[in-house]
């Protein structure tokens, strides 16, 4: 499944064009799978504004035995981006698969010679800033959210922490997605002046799909888009939505958008809720085109950094509900604008249902979302800040390593 041709070719302008000019900067991005998810859509996102607006080369490594016929591999050739398959990078390679990883990475950073290394996900983050060092290239690393924030298994949260301690200063720039993960990275030893907040962005669509369907005439639905996976929680919606059926006496319809490794354990528990208004779609194309068609965005999950499916809805003029996390208040930090709750099916149910029953409201918060979109969370202003801290980074300074 690839991405659709809307999100392949946008309408913006396209700046100084596809052509890279002499002297231009060239970049590798790189990312640890090329999977539908929020952090390859960014990359995507990233690529054609760093190429369109601001004149950059831009390659892409992808990592996973499906690299070059991934999602993300698919809609980066239809825009004419070149990509690289590294086969042993993934989210549980060992030791060996590792080192093997980073031997790739610095064959085609050689034979690339970019003027930098830009990683994507914690993975890509390991084997960027080790190939980066060897290869005595500047590595930037994007943090889409640190495995050792609360809500991971303590384990994975001791293993993380030690990985991100002992590779911090091997990146040029640390970029976090929101202030909280900024602060998180403050435990790391890496200066305060090498870590920035760069928030996501997403591209605009055509003025007929700004906002969805008329809260005011049309009966509510539901949207989430989630990877049905931890640390996502599609099974508290499903509870909640069985709770408002009960209160209600009939069934809101809701949709959930993605696929995952427990698509067919929340397939199982819709039915034994009885609800039969939920449908599951898996991976879509145009994901912009089917948020239209609902009124309410939900997105519960244990931990997030700064999630671009509730981006998404904002920028469709829905109406969101979220749990009550830091990179959730940071994205929508007035109740104007969102209804954010905690991890609990009965508080998710009475929100829902408030929602539900006025079209008022479904329809103020979701043009304050909207709003909110417009002013801070564009592509073009996520791109414009990238290429900022990419100047920043080649600068000549006494801080770099």
């Amino acid at each position: 499944m690839c991405w659709s041709a809307r999100e392949l070719h946008s309408d913006r302008t396209q700046g100084n064009g596809l052509a890279r000019s002499p002297g231009a900067m060239k970049v590798l991005q790189v990312i640890t799978k090329g999977e539908v998810g929020g952090a390859q859509s960014h990359v995507l996102t990233l690529c054609r504004e760093l190429r369109d607006r601001q004149g950059i080369e831009v390659q892409v490594a992808i990592g996973g035995d499906d690299g070059l016929q991934s999602p993300l591999a698919c809609a980066l050739n239809a825009a004419g981006i070149r990509v690289h398959s590294i086969p042993s990078l993934g989210n549980t390679a060992g030791v060996a698969g590792l080192a093997q990883a980073v031997r790739h990475l610095q064959a085609i950073v050689r034979e690339q010679s970019p003027d930098l290394v830009h990683a994507h996900s914690a993975m890509a983050g390991v084997a960027a800033r080790l190939a980066g060092a060897r290869t005595r290239k500047p590595v930037i690393y994007t943090v889409h959210g640190f495995a050792f924030k609360a809500g991971n298994p303590w384990k994975r949260r001791v293993a993380a922490f030690a990985v991100e301690w002992l590779l911090a200063p091997l990146a040029r720039r640390m970029v976090c997605v929101s202030e909280h993960e900024r602060r998180l990275a403050r435990a790391l030893p890496l200066s305060s002046g090498r870590v920035v907040v760069v928030h996501n962005g997403i591209e605009e669509v055509p003025a007929s799909a700004h906002l969805a369907i008329d809260p005011a005439s049309a009966p509510p639905r539901i949207a989430m888009v989630a990877r049905m996976a931890p640390p996502k929680r599609p099974d508290l919606l499903l509870q909640a939505l069985a709770r408002l059926r009960d209160d209600l006496g009939g069934e809101v319809p809701a949709t959930f958008f993605g696929g995952g490794p427990q698509l067919a354990s929340h397939q199982a528990m819709a039915r034994q809720l009885g609800l039969q208004s939920v449908v599951f779609a898996g991976d879509v194309d145009d994901i912009s085109a089917q948020l239209m068609k609902h009124s309410i965005f939900v997105l519960t999950s244990d931990h997030e950094g700064l999630p671009i499916s509730v981006i998404e809805a904002m920028r469709g003029g829905l109406a969101i509900v979220a749990s009550d996390l830091p990179g959730m208040r940071e994205l929508l930090p007035d109740a104007t604008q969102a209804r954010l709750v905690p991890n609990d099916a009965t508080a998710l149910a009475l929100a829902l249902r408030q929602l539900v029953e006025s079209p008022a409201l479904r329809t103020s918060l979701g043009r304050a979302a909207r709003q909110r979109y417009e002013q801070h969370y564009t592509a073009e202003r996520m791109g414009m800040e990238v290429m900022a801290t990419y100047q920043s980074a080649l600068s000549p300074s006494p801080s770099h390593p």
